[in-house]
């Protein structure tokens, strides 16, 4: 079941811009800043929330909610265990109001592909990639061993490894779930 933000198609070309233009900015904030301000994912969510209230009453301000905890949940386990920001998971949630549960489902795994080439090339060109591949089978060691959870020295408050501002995933992942439509 796709959302559909009414009957007009004026106001789902609204909503993909918006959703656009929200990932858009956190990625300047996120590329400047290192950081995606909680202004920022709060107000994105909120106008979301009123945008379906609008256009589709109770039952889309319902659908718009859902989504933002879809958007929440898929993304909540990697900044738990320590290898993505709150500001990242705020984000995915906002952008999943804009877009609906299912098409946060596809932002979501867009997102991680591009977020995982992404990753390689920038610990590629920072001479980092033997390096990260080796963190990445200690750490799947670990968490074999002793459970999945984080794991110290590897977590991004810990680490001096190279990161990757997750906006431009997510933007590249709205993209695509937007061309997928």
């Amino acid at each position: 079941m796709r959302m559909t933000f009414g009957t007009a198609s004026f106001f789902l070309d609204w909503h993909a811009m918006s959703a656009l233009l929200v990932a858009f900015v956190a990625v300047i904030f996120d590329v400047r800043l290192r950081r995606i301000p909680n202004y920022v994912t709060f107000t994105a969510a909120a106008a979301a929330f009123l945008f379906a209230l609008f256009v589709d009453g109770w039952s889309g301000l319902g659908w718009a909610a859902g989504a933002w905890f879809v958007g929440a949940a898929l993304f909540f386990p990697f900044f738990a265990l320590g290898g993505m920001g709150a500001g990242d998971v705020k984000l995915m949630a906002a952008l999943a109001a804009w877009l609906g549960p299912v098409d946060a489902i596809w932002l979501a795994i867009f997102a991680s592909m591009a977020g995982g080439v992404l990753g390689a090339v920038v610990a590629l060109s920072q001479g980092y990639l033997r390096q990260s591949l080796s963190n990445v089978w200690l750490i799947l060691t670990h968490w074999r061993v002793v459970g999945v959870r984080p794991v110290e020295g590897f977590t991004l408050s810990d680490t001096r490894a190279p990161r990757l501002a997750y906006a431009i995933p997510l933007t590249i992942g709205v993209m695509c779930t937007l061309w997928r439509r």
